[in-house]
């Protein structure tokens, strides 16, 4: 009986652990970039290597891995008072900083390490992306809006960073899968900066653009969903390069963002969590769907 007792005991402390590590790595989160850097690697390949796709998938899974913790790392006492936040391992007291330490610097050098293997560029846009992530864009979230902009860039990187360890080389067509993704950073962090108001301001961050969660916010939003639904059809006029699609992807791609751009009104009309929600899950639709889309496309031509 002891031992089967035992068994329980150490069966549910390496649950508890390996969930711990889940947590502060943040594995949907950077599984959903890790489909990015994928999904930008097999639109730039004319013939796809496996093994690439491999260490690109774990070089990327261990760059945003590295970029969360050390998020964590910085944020412990900020975290622990959010509801949303407070039971992560670092707040919770159920992780030490160190050991939190050990896995985010050793996610970091084993991560660009593999990225490096690839093409030295992707390791330069991995490294320029957990830089920006822990040093420029946690740090300033306590200090202004603003920080939505520069955590941006390192949200834009994944998609792009497919293109260039598919290619080694930076040039308009992996720009452009930049410019997608960034412009679809602030509809999607302002629908949850919206949902999550008043627990941020406890934190002492107010995300929102020009601090407010009102009509000019929306306003905002607006503006940005339609940036980004024309940038993404952009590839339409052929002047990206290798990079093109035909009109009728553009027209579903419109579609798409017009569903985005409804709920954003609806939440300028109305101003309740709700339309947030429906906005946010709109947001993650969208770019999930482009991203497959555009591999569809190219598999097309």
């Amino acid at each position: 009986m002891q031992l089967s007792s035992n068994s329980l005991s150490e069966k549910m402390t390496f649950s508890t652990v390996f969930n711990d590590f889940k947590q502060l790595t943040k594995v949907g989160l950077s599984l959903s970039v890790v489909f990015s850097s994928l999904a930008g690697y097999l639109l730039a390949v004319e013939k796809i290597q496996l093994s690439t796709l491999i260490l690109l998938a774990i070089g990327g899974y261990l760059m945003v891995g590295a970029s969360n913790a050390f998020n964590q790392i910085i944020e412990k006492d900020t975290d622990a008072l959010m509801k949303r936040t407070m039971n992560r391992p670092l707040p919770s007291g159920r992780m030490h900083v160190s050991m939190a330490m050990v896995i985010a610097v050793s996610f970091t050098i084993v991560g660009l390490a593999i990225l490096y293997s690839i093409n030295p560029k992707s390791a330069l846009f991995g490294a320029i992306s957990i830089f920006l992530y822990t040093s420029i864009y946690t740090p300033l979230k306590a200090v202004t809006p603003l920080s939505v902009f520069v955590g941006a860039i390192p949200g834009a990187i994944p998609f792009m960073l497919g293109w260039v360890a598919a290619t080694n080389n930076f040039s308009i067509e992996p720009g452009m899968l930049f410019l997608i993704q960034f412009f679809w950073q602030f509809p999607h962090f302002w629908a949850i900066a919206w949902l999550q108001f008043d627990e941020y301001k406890k934190a002492g961050f107010n995300l929102m653009p020009m601090g407010q969660k009102n009509r000019k916010a929306v306003v905002q939003i607006i503006i940005y969903t339609v940036c980004l639904t024309l940038v993404s059809i952009i590839p339409v006029l052929k002047i990206t390069g290798s990079f093109y699609i035909y009109p009728l992807t553009a027209l579903i791609l419109v579609f798409l963002g017009s569903t985005m751009l409804y709920y954003a009104i609806k939440l300028y009309k109305h101003q309740t969590n709700k339309e947030a929600r429906q906005l946010m899950l709109s947001s993650v639709l969208y770019i999930t769907l482009v991203q497959i889309i555009y591999v569809v496309d190219k598999f097309l031509h």
